[in-house]
C-alpha cells in the first residue's frame, strides 16, 4: 500500500511566485511507492496572492487550501497545515523559490530506508548556493551552535526551512511560536523527544530583499529568545495556539469529496 507525503506550504505575499512554486512541487518525481498531497496556507496576504491562490484552487480542487483571517507568521500557518495532513510523512516547502523541491528524494531517503525519524535540510554541506549576505551567515552559524549546545545536537544548518517528520513526530509535537521562531522551537522540542534526526545537503537560491527577502534582525533576536525559553523552560502539556482561520468556505462547488474548508480541522 503507498504511503502519503504531505507538502505543507505557508504562503505570504508571493503573488508572483505562487503558480510556479505549486508546479514545481507538483512536478518534481517522488518515489514510486509515495503519492502526495499538498497543504497551502495563505497568511492573509495582502498583494494578491489571496485572489490568485482562489483562482488556482479552482484550476486543481485537489489542492487543500485555507485562509488565516489575520496575519499571524509562518509558525502559525505551519500549525494550520499540520492540523490538514493527512500523509505517513509531513514536510516544509516556502513558497519563495529559494529551497528547490528536486531535492525532496534526497530529503524523503533516510525516512522511507527506515533510519531516520527526522530529516533536516542543510545549505552548508556542500551543494551549490546563491552568493548572498555574509552576515547572515555568521548569524545562522551563531543561532545553529547555540541551539546545539542546549540540544546536543550536531546540526550545521537548524535555520533550513527543509523538515521533513514521520507522522507520529508530527502528532507528538506542541508548537507556540507564530513566525519564524518555529525553527528553534521545533528544533528543542525534537531533541527532548529523542527522535532520530538526519541532515542531507540541498540547494539554496536565496533571495536579496529588492527580490522579497521577509527575514530580518529582529527574526534573529527572536531566535535567540526561543532557543533559550524552549531548551530551559519548555512549556509542559500547553496547548498549541490555533490560529484564526475564514469562516468563508475555500472550495468552489466542484470541490471533491473530502476536501477540507477554512473552518473545519482548524
Amino acid at each position: 500500500m503507498p504511503q502519503m507525503l504531505t507538502i505543507v506550504m505557508p504562503v505570504y505575499n508571493e503573488v508572483d511566485l505562487l503558480q510556479l512554486a505549486i508546479q514545481r512541487v507538483e512536478a518534481v518525481e517522488l518515489p514510486e511507492e509515495l503519492i502526495r498531497q499538498i497543504v497551502i496556507v495563505d497568511d492573509c496576504s495582502t498583494d494578491g496572492t489571496t485572489d490568485r491562490l482562489r483562482e488556482i484552487q479552482i484550476e486543481r480542487p485537489n489542492l487543500e487550501v485555507c485562509f488565516h483571517k489575520t496575519n499571524r507568521g509562518k509558525g502559525a500557518a505551519l500549525r494550520s497545515g499540520f492540523a490538514r495532513a493527512q500523509g505517513d510523512i509531513v514536510l516544509i516547502q516556502d513558497a519563495d523559490l529559494e529551497y528547490n523541491p528536486k531535492d525532496y528524494p534526497k530529503l524523503l531517503a533516510p525516512i522511507l530506508e527506515g533510519d531516520a525519524d527526522v530529516v533536516y535540510g542543510s545549505r552548508f554541506l556542500g551543494e551549490s548556493h546563491r552568493v548572498l549576505y555574509f552576515w547572515h551567515y555568521v548569524g545562522n552559524k551563531i543561532l545553529t551552535t547555540l541551539s546545539n549546545m542546549l540540544t546536543n545536537l550536531n546540526l550545521t544548518d537548524m535555520e533550513c526551512c527543509y523538515k521533513v517528520f514521520r507522522r507520529e513526530v508530527v502528532d507528538r509535537l506542541v508548537l507556540m511560536e507564530d513566525r519564524f521562531g518555529f525553527e528553534p522551537e521545533v528544533t528543542a522540542a525534537l531533541a527532548k523527544l529523542q527522535v532520530r534526526i538526519y541532515e542531507t545537503a540541498i540547494r539554496y537560491s536565496g533571495r536579496t530583499y529588492a527580490e522579497g527577502k521577509k527575514i530580518n534582525w529582529r527574526d534573529g533576536l527572536s531566535a535567540i529568545r526561543c532557543i533559550m525559553r524552549y531548551n530551559l523552560w519548555p512549556p509542559s502539556k500547553q496547548k498549541a495556539k490555533t490560529p484564526q482561520i475564514s469562516p468563508q468556505s475555500t472550495r468552489p462547488p466542484e470541490a471533491v469529496q473530502g476536501s477540507s474548508t477554512e473552518n473545519d480541522r482548524a
